[in-house]
């Protein structure tokens, strides 16, 4: 090949290159979910731990052994009845669960009705709730055992445990 040759070659695939990253798709540019574990090269991040977005609002899961936070509770049952919860477990609504916005899943965790001061130890396998000012979601099951399930909502504390 001559020289002027690979010159003009050089330059159309520079030209194409310009042109390329002027039509990168917008979803490009925009917060995309990582699939793999910062630093950790052939690790992959498991879908329950990826941030995800909800009404346009986005929320990065993660381990925090130290999550201790009070604040207001809320349980769901019959809508989700029988449906798959964000880890993939089938939802029971009459067995002990939560949901949780951040927490890795499963997780343990101790609810803790701040009015009455009963405890229930939980399993974290789903996300929400995503109505603002609730930081956990309880099964009916859950609700009950805790005596809030008659109120709909309580004031709780919620205190990471562990693994679930």
């Amino acid at each position: 090949m001559r020289p002027e040759a690979c010159v003009n070659s050089l330059a159309v695939l520079l030209a194409c290159a310009a042109v390329t990253a002027c039509a990168t798709p917008r979803y490009a540019t925009e917060k995309r979910p990582p699939t793999v574990a910062a630093g950790k090269p052939g690790t992959r991040v498991p879908g329950t731990m990826r941030p995800y977005q909800v009404k346009g609002v986005w929320y990065t899961p993660r381990h925090d052994p130290d999550y201790d936070e009070k604040g207001v509770a809320s349980w769901y049952g019959e809508q989700f009845h029988n449906r798959n919860t964000a880890n993939g477990e089938v939802f029971d609504m009459d067995l002990v669960s939560a949901a949780h916005k951040t927490l890795p899943l499963p997780s343990i965790v101790e609810v803790t009705d701040l009015d009455s001061g009963r405890k229930l130890k939980v399993r974290v396998n789903d996300r929400g709730p995503f109505v603002p000012g609730r930081i956990i979601d309880l099964s009916k099951g859950a609700a009950k055992k805790l005596g809030i399930y008659q109120k709909g909502v309580a004031r709780v504390r919620v205190r990471y445990i562990g693994p679930g």
